[in-house]
C-alpha cells in the first residue's frame, strides 16, 4: 500500500492540533470542541484561524450543538443550520453531522434540510450512525441523502472491535459511499482494521498529554488543570507509518 491509497482524518480539538496534523501529512481534519463528549461545534474564531493556517490539509467542521443524544429540537436544528452557514462562509471544505429519530432511525427530513444548507460542501454523517437500531437500513438512508462518507466504529466501542460489521457495511456500500473507520484507531490496530475490512479512510486523534507550565499549586489543582491533550505530529506520523508497513 502506498500513501496515496488511503486517507487520514485527524479529530482535532483545536488549531494547534490541526497544525500538528498538517505537519504530519494528514489529508483532513475534523475540527471540534469537547472531544470527551464526542465533539461539539467549535467557535467562530477557532474555525477562522484554522482556515487561515491550513494550506495542505482539508478542513471539516463538526456541526453538533451539544453532547448527549442525536435527537434535536427545532431550536437546535436552527442553530445547526446557522453553524453550517458560518463554516461555509469561513471557507471550510466540509461539515460533519448526524441526526436520529427517537426510534433510532436516521432523521431523514432534518438531515435533508442540513444537506441542502451544506450544498457544495463535503458531508460526513458522524458516529450517530453507531446509535442506529438498524445499521444496514441506515446505511441506505444515508446514501439516499447524498452524504459523502460515514464515520463509524461498526457500532462497537472501538473500530477494532467493530471489524465484523465494518466489513459487512463496506461490502454493502459497494463504492456508493465512503466508510471512515474511527474510534480507538491507533498505531497498533490501524493495519489490522484496513486488512480485515477493506476500508481505506481512517479517523483518529493521535493525542498526547501536554503538562501545564504553571508553577502555582493549591488545593484546587487537579489533573484537569495540570494537563491537556493535543494531537502530536509524532503520533500522526507513527500511525500512518504503521499502516503503510503493515499492509
Amino acid at each position: 500500500m502506498n500513501r496515496a491509497d488511503f486517507k487520514v482524518e485527524i479529530c482535532a480539538n483545536g488549531v494547534e492540533s490541526c497544525l500538528s496534523a498538517q505537519k504530519a501529512g494528514a489529508d483532513r481534519v475534523e475540527l471540534c470542541n469537547s472531544i470527551p463528549e464526542g465533539g461539539t461545534t467549535p467557535s467562530y474564531a477557532e474555525i477562522r484561524q484554522a482556515r487561515q493556517l491550513l494550506k495542505d490539509t482539508r478542513l471539516h467542521v463538526i456541526i453538533r450543538p451539544r453532547g448527549g443524544d442525536f435527537i434535536y429540537s427545532a431550536l437546535e436544528a436552527e442553530r445547526m443550520m446557522m453553524d453550517i452557514d458560518i463554516a461555509h462562509e469561513l471557507g471550510a471544505d466540509g461539515v460533519v453531522f448526524g441526526c436520529l429519530t427517537p426510534e433510532g432511525n436516521v432523521d431523514i427530513p432534518l438531515c435533508r434540510q442540513l444537506m441542502q444548507q451544506a450544498k457544495g460542501m463535503s458531508v460526513t454523517f458522524h458516529r450517530a450512525f453507531d446509535c442506529c437500531q438498524d445499521p444496514r437500513k441506515s446505511l441506505e438512508d444515508i446514501i439516499s441523502l447524498g452524504c459523502n462518507r460515514i464515520l463509524t466504529s461498526g457500532q462497537a466501542s472501538t473500530a477494532e472491535l467493530g471489524i465484523g460489521l465494518l466489513k459487512e457495511l463496506q461490502v454493502q456500500a459497494n463504492g456508493r459511499i465512503i466508510l471512515l473507520a474511527g474510534c480507538g484507531v491507533n498505531e497498533q490496530n490501524i493495519a489490522k482494521i484496513c486488512k480485515e475490512t477493506g476500508i481505506s479512510e481512517f479517523h483518529f486523534s493521535a493525542r498526547e498529554p501536554v503538562l501545564s507550565t504553571e508553577s502555582c499549586q493549591n488545593s484546587l489543582r487537579t489533573d484537569e488543570f495540570d494537563r491537556r491533550f493535543l494531537t502530536t505530529e509524532r503520533r500522526v506520523k507513527t500511525t500512518i507509518d504503521a499502516l503503510i508497513a503493515g499492509i
